[in-house]
């Protein structure tokens, strides 16, 4: 039997990056190919220190369904990790167009390419394949927006708000389909908001970051009681992995981190968090500002992993508390 062989799309980006940096090393005798367009959110510095052997990069873009193709006829991939994602709710607004092509024509390509190369007929995979499996990563964002109570579940009507969030919610029920109607083998993952290493800059926890330390107003949007659930990217990445591993077939899974915090405590951990280990001539708080909300700005969510632990035994390893200063030093160090 070959090794196995993994394609992962989008693996220059945040979780991506995170997640390549985690499985090259625990899957030392699979090989993995990193398909990414590297537009803003993908850089190749999040990967710097990714240089084993089972490992190699490839720049490009899943709308091109001919390069997809060829990569499958190169590497005789066996699963599909796709990350690749426009992700960014405050460009979607000023331009939805870039995130319906990429979120929902590109896995489109994706699966209908893995789909025709590991399957015969419908229900009927190749004999070489029929462990194939394609695994597409979602957001919380799909279920819409929660009162002041309540939890996300696999369960929750799917109600986006945003056209970030309507374009992976298409996405989804595209790869839904392809497990009703064909038979293949795909599982889903929904997380709540990621943080830690290799964020984009412009997230919201790189910038209260970066802005304290440069002397810069803070900028919080509305009255900043709009709550997260957030989800340390390490936890995140040992799940999607569980998931690949051992996930049920047509099943998703919902990944949170059981830590909701609205906006003002974010920035007020951070800030008295650098009070203590960069002290300034005043108090990092003094820098907080109120901006004006942006459109369709979702007031809560919280996910509900219930399922992925009871069923498949995940837990967190990160509470907020000590994710944050992990990553609050690994940002000290970039930005100093």
């Amino acid at each position: 039997m070959k090794n196995r062989c993994v394609l992962i799309t989008g693996g220059a980006g945040f979780i991506g990056a995170n997640f390549v940096e985690y499985i090259v090393v625990k899957n030392p005798d699979t090989f993995y190919v990193n398909l990414d367009k590297l537009t803003y959110a993908g850089n190749l510095e999040n990967l710097k220190e990714v240089n084993q052997s089972n490992y190699t990069f490839v720049e490009g873009d899943i709308c091109n369904r001919d390069l997809i193709e060829k990569l499958f006829e190169k590497h005789q991939f066996d699963g599909v990790i796709h990350f690749a994602a426009e992700s960014h709710v405050d460009n979607s607004i000023k331009n939805p167009g870039a995130f319906i092509e990429t979120n929902i024509t590109g896995t489109f390509n994706l699966i209908d390419v893995a789909k025709n190369f590991w399957m015969s007929a419908p229900n009927t995979y190749k004999q070489e394949f029929e462990h194939a499996r394609f695994h597409h990563i979602s957001t919380d964002e799909v279920y819409g927006t929660l009162g002041e109570t309540g939890l996300f579940t696999e369960d929750t009507p799917y109600a986006p708000n945003s056209p970030y969030s309507a374009s992976k919610a298409a996405s989804d029920f595209v790869v839904r389909s392809y497990f009703h109607t064909y038979g293949m083998n795909v599982v889903t993952t929904n997380c709540s908001n990621n943080y830690g290493p290799k964020q984009h800059d412009e997230k919201l926890i790189p910038t209260i970051i970066r802005k304290a330390l440069n002397g810069e107003a803070i900028p919080i949007y509305g009255d900043g009681k709009n709550i997260r659930d957030w989800l340390y990217v390490l936890d995140h990445c040992k799940g999607i992995d569980l998931v690949f591993e051992t996930g049920k077939a047509g099943e998703t899974y919902n990944i949170g981190g059981r830590n909701e915090r609205n906006n003002l405590y974010i920035v007020d951990t951070i800030c008295s968090i650098l009070d203590k280990i960069k002290p300034s001539k005043k108090s990092y708080k003094e820098q907080i500002s109120f901006v004006t909300d942006r459109p369709g700005h979702d007031f809560r969510y919280a996910i509900d992993a219930n399922k992925l632990e009871k069923e498949l035994g995940w837990k967190a390893d990160e509470n907020f508390e000590s994710g944050i200063e992990k990553t609050i030093n690994w940002y000290l160090k970039k930005y100093n």
